[in-house]
């Protein structure tokens, strides 16, 4: 049975209910990905680990389902002027080839220092890519001005309830898969996927545990849960280029009331994670897909008592894409 309160909060972008409608609207398009486990794994870490492979999503990782959700939610009206975001990765894929499904333009603001290969899945999937400087400032006028010339609609990559509903589908697989889990880490970074996560996970089972993963190079989200507020650093520094961003406004009141704890590791635990994901599980991870494994195994959380009774722990790997020169340097570290 659901529980109501609190993920049908009014005060929320998004509920089950949303998450649930998101659900079918995104059946036709998405991919129910695979749910993998290691016996070699759960050695090591010394939990039951499931893992969660939105690697294998279309695009290649979870982003589509909530850019699927907000372009089919578009009125015809609305939809035939296309699309704009702006993003340095995955999102900016998933949001020209949702856009390119439904046979609208996707006008995409890419920072001149996005990942190679995230700036060629735009192309692949037909995004018209516009250029912008690497700071937010230069994204979101570039962004801006993209709206004033082509009527547009804006989609964020996580400030945005359809966003947020899309991304909540992953708990409704993924307990449905595997119902015994107790405990779910999720990356972070804006928000949007584990606010999702959390809002769906919590409805089905309001005793379930959600653990943030973050870098530490970029904790703002550790930060923020500390300090009460939205805090925002004033640099990052983190091999893990799609966990750069802040919360945002619609997704900290979330990340606030239903993440029970933030994880911080550093880039080596990282890479040492992409590494395992390699090797045991055989699979293409991007840092940020590696980073929960990277939390489960990191001392924070081994030498936690208050984890102790983490024993069935879903781990959602939230992307594969992944510059093939950054990765063999990082594995030759």
């Amino acid at each position: 049975m659901e529980s109501n309160s609190p993920t049908s909060c009014e005060d929320y972008a998004a509920d089950i209910s949303s998450i649930r409608q998101a659900q079918v609207r995104i059946e036709p398009f998405v991919h129910k990905t695979p749910v993998l486990t290691s016996e070699t794994l759960n050695s090591i870490a010394g939990r039951k680990l499931y893992f969660k492979c939105e690697c294998f999503q279309k695009g290649g990782a979870f982003k589509f389902r909530g850019a699927c959700n907000a372009i089919y939610s578009l009125a015809d009206n609305q939809a035939e002027k296309g699309v704009v975001t702006h993003s340095s990765g995955n999102h900016a894929a998933a949001l020209a080839l949702a856009a390119k499904l439904r046979g609208i333009p996707a006008y995409i603001v890419i920072p001149k220092n996005a990942p190679k290969c995230k700036v060629e899945n735009v192309k692949r999937y037909g995004g018209q890519v516009i250029w912008s400087e690497p700071s937010m400032e230069s994204r979101e006028n570039t962004a801006n001005k993209v709206l004033q010339d082509t009527g547009a609609v804006l989609i964020h990559p996580y400030n945005d309830g359809r966003i947020i509903s899309g991304q909540g589908t992953i708990s409704l697989e993924f307990l449905e898969q595997a119902s015994e889990i107790d405990t779910l880490i999720v990356p972070i970074s804006g928000g949007g996927l584990i606010s999702g996560v959390a809002l769906a996970a919590k409805a089905i089972n309001p005793a379930i545990r959600i653990l943030a993963a973050e870098p530490m190079g970029a904790d703002d989200a550790f930060q923020s849960k500390i300090n009460g507020r939205i805090t925002k650093l004033s640099e990052v520094n983190t091999i893990a280029d799609g966990l750069r961003a802040f919360l945002g406004d619609l997704t900290w009141p979330i990340v606030r009331d239903l993440v029970d704890d933030v994880i911080v590791v550093d880039d080596k635990e990282i890479i040492q994670a992409m590494r395992l994901c390699y090797e045991i599980l055989k699979i293409a991870v991007e840092p940020s897909g590696a980073i929960g494994l990277a939390a489960v195994l990191s001392d924070g959380f081994q030498q936690n008592p208050a984890y102790s009774e983490c024993n069935h722990i879903g781990i959602v790997i939230s992307g594969g894409n992944v510059d093939l020169g950054v990765l063999w340097n990082s594995l030759e570290k």
